[in-house]
């Protein structure tokens, strides 16, 4: 891995997963990633946090969110959003729980290209208060604007299909 691939910074969250009774004849559970803590909490994972009409929540345990210099741009967009967030990531897993916490990121682009895998959970969580300010002041920090520069598209040559065929030998 590249020295630019390095995070610059890793803050380790707590994942409050809810399961909910499913109103399906398919599925018995509807499964999802409801809650980032700005700590990691000394409770065992899949440690069970309330049970209420159905819905079960429950602390899934830690991760980590690994801030990047060159997404500067993405963090500062979804804390301009007006809705910040934190994308929990859930994959299915051969383990005593079906799904185990997979990632957990504040690039929306991240969060999105996790939806890509059929089998994943994503769900977008409220960003907490020391979270928005941890990553407000990583972006203050690190943050460097790149003027956009548009590619000049290359003029049609409405000859090269008939070069091209005398190029490579046939006639």
């Amino acid at each position: 891995m590249s020295p630019a691939a390095l995070p610059s910074l890793s803050i380790a969250v707590g994942i409050v997963v809810e399961r909910r009774k499913a109103d399906s004849p398919w599925v018995d559970f509807i499964w999802r990633g409801i809650a980032v803590l700005p700590d990691e909490p000394s409770t065992q994972p899949w440690t069970v946090l309330r049970e209420q009409d159905g819905t079960t929540l429950f602390y899934a345990g830690s991760a980590t969110i690994d801030l990047y210099p060159s997404e500067t741009a993405r963090y500062r967009d979804n804390l301009a959003s007006g809705r910040p967030s934190i994308w929990i990531v859930l994959s299915p897993s051969e383990g005593a729980w079906p799904y185990a916490v997979t990632a957990v990121t504040a690039d929306p682009a991240e969060g999105e290209g996790y939806t890509e895998a059929a089998d994943n959970l994503v769900e977008a969580a409220p960003m907490p208060e020391v979270l928005r300010e941890a990553i407000e002041s990583f972006v203050a920090e690190h943050h460097v604007e790149r003027e956009f520069v548009k590619r000049k598209r290359r003029r049609a040559d409405p000859e090269a299909l008939a070069r091209r065929e005398h190029e490579g030998g046939q006639e």
